[in-house]
This record gives structure tokens, C-alpha cells and sequence, in this order.
């Protein structure tokens, strides 16, 4: 490559462009492709998990918890725990989803005849007119044994802290650091999710469905789409090189203009019709000036007789 070869890839048009494309490849390998396998991954593990905890018997609560929190990857695993409900600590989830409807989650502290305490979400209620809150079945006063799910705690984002609203406190996701603090009552990390028929359940939350989704081919194509892109650019540039070096050669073929080319075709057809048709009048015997003399000519030509 030539010292003015290189010089020209030097203009700001084609600085900007390399630019562009190191930065998309960059970002296709190392943000957007590990964005997308990495949901992949944690699909997969979450399937395992559920899968798992199915084939599995359920266990006491304490098997699973250790220093108030859930041993590593003990979620969705099915516990029991003999307790209390402590419906004066009673919370609800508002802007929650079942099967496309608007619902509310219902979450209600249980003390554990260990002395732990742990936030159970009991299930879920329909609203009845509109996006209302409508009456909820009280939990059990006395002593129960319940079945549930370990689950993992949500997080809350900032400016939307609880709020008291239809007479009900109110939060917008299940983080039990937060309601600990609201209603003052220390809870364990995570919390426990009632399985169907169990004493205070209400509508039962069914499990995600096992599926991995699209996101395993979606991280291939961001990894296919960060090697085309510097090929492409690979590409453009050596072709700017051929054609410079061409240029540079006298070699290169200036192409024709439209209008030319379709003139010469023009010009050819109406040729190649005259033609046939000129072929079509010598053809036919006994046409012509010659009349019956031209075709005994003729005739005398095919059979291979002395012309006279």
C-alpha cells in the first residue's frame, strides 16, 4: 500500500467510519452478546432450579436457612414451617400481573415456632371495580403449618416507597429490608411463596413456565453482527485500493451511459428484424421479379445442374 493509499484512508470520512465500526463491534462483544447469554444463562439455572425443587420432598425451613438468609440456590424449594400469621403486619403489592390481569399480592408476616420471622406472600386478589382494592380474607389466627417456596427478594426503585392507600399499606415489589423497616418487624432475607391449599392462601401464583426464550440466539447475532461489521469495512477498503490502482493504471473501463446502451440495443434489434424479414421475401418460390424462371434457377441450383 502506497504512501498516497494510505493517505487517503486517512481523510476524515474514512477515520469516522472505522470509528463507528470498532465501536460496534466492541459493543456487540462485550455488552451486547454477554447481555443476552447471560440472560440465557440465568433462564437455564432458573429452570434447573424449578426442576429440582419439583422431584424434591419438602423440608423444614430451618434445613435452608442459614443466619437469617437462603443458602445458594436454595430458591423455589419447597419448605414447611409451623407458625403464626401477624395480620396486623399485613401489606399488599399493588401494580401486579396474573395471567394479563391487574392483581394485588397479598404479604403477611409468619413467626416460626423457632422465633424467626418470615414474610409469606399468601397469593393474590382480583380488583372487583376498576383498579380498586376489594376485601381480603384475613389470615388464621391460630397456630398453622404451611407449605411454601423459597423465593428471592425484589428490589425497590427509588420514589416509590410505601404508601397507606383504601386503608391497606401499600408497597410496589416484595423487599422484605424495606417492609422490615416500614411496619417494624425483622424479617428474614427472601420470602416464602404459599403453595395451593394451605391455610391463608388466596389466589395461587403458578410457576414460570420452564422455557429458555430467544435470548441464546440473540447473543450468537450480536456476536455474528461484531465480526461482519469490520469485514465490511475490511471490504469497502480494498476495493477503494483496486479501484485507485486502476485508476492509477489507465486499466479501468469507463461504463456507459444509459441512454447509449439503450440506443446500440435499439439499433440492434431493428437491425436483426430487417434482416429476417429481407431472408422471409428471398424464400418464398415464385416470388420476386424472377417469377417461374427464378424458381427453375432454383431448383437447377438444389439438384446440382449446370446453370445456364
Amino acid at each position: 500500500m502506497g504512501v498516497r493509499t494510505l493517505r487517503n484512508f486517512l481523510r476524515p470520512g474514512w477515520i469516522a467510519l472505522a470509528l463507528v465500526v470498532v465501536g460496534f463491534a466492541a459493543a456487540c462483544f462485550w455488552v451486547l452478546a454477554p447481555w443476552q447469554l447471560g440472560k440465557n444463562s440465568q433462564n437455564e439455572h432458573q429452570n434447573d432450579l424449578i426442576k429440582r425443587a419439583e422431584s424434591a420432598e419438602p423440608v423444614p425451613v430451618d434445613e435452608l436457612y442459614r443466619d437469617g438468609r437462603p443458602i445458594t440456590d436454595a430458591e423455589w424449594s419447597r419448605v414447611l414451617l409451623t407458625g403464626t400469621y401477624l395480620p396486623d403486619k399485613e401489606v399488599v403489592v399493588r401494580l401486579r400481573s396474573v395471567d394479563g390481569s391487574p392483581a394485588y399480592e397479598v404479604l403477611t408476616p409468619f413467626v416460626e415456632t423457632s422465633g424467626n420471622t418470615y414474610l409469606v406472600n399468601r397469593g393474590y386478589v382480583s380488583p372487583v371495580q376498576g383498579t380498586a382494592l376489594p376485601p381480603i380474607t384475613p389470615a388464621p389466627e391460630q397456630q398453622v403449618t404451611v407449605q411454601a417456596r423459597i423465593r428471592a427478594s425484589e428490589s425497590t426503585m427509588p420514589g416509590r416507597e410505601p404508601r397507606v392507600e383504601a386503608g391497606a399499606l401499600q408497597v410496589y415489589s416484595i423487599d422484605p429490608a424495606l417492609i422490615s423497616r416500614t411496619v417494624d418487624e425483622p424479617l428474614a432475607a427472601g420470602y416464602l411463596q404459599l403453595t395451593d391449599g394451605q391455610p391463608g392462601a388466596l389466589g395461587v401464583i403458578s410457576l414460570p413456565q420452564l422455557e429458555t426464550g430467544p435470548y441464546l440466539s440473540y447473543g450468537l447475532q450480536w456476536l455474528a453482527f461484531g465480526l461482519m461489521a469490520p469485514l465490511g469495512l475490511g471490504y469497502f477498503a480494498w476495493s477503494e485500493v483496486k479501484q485507485r490502482r486502476a485508476s492509477a493504471s489507465g486499466t479501468d473501463v469507463p461504463a456507459r451511459k444509459p441512454r447509449e446502451r439503450g440506443k446500440q440495443t435499439r439499433e440492434a434489434l431493428a437491425a436483426s428484424s430487417t434482416h429476417h424479414q429481407s431472408a422471409a421475401a428471398r424464400g418464398v418460390i415464385g416470388s420476386g421479379p424472377t417469377g417461374e424462371h427464378g424458381a427453375n434457377q432454383k431448383l437447377t441450383d438444389r439438384y446440382g445442374r449446370e446453370r445456364t
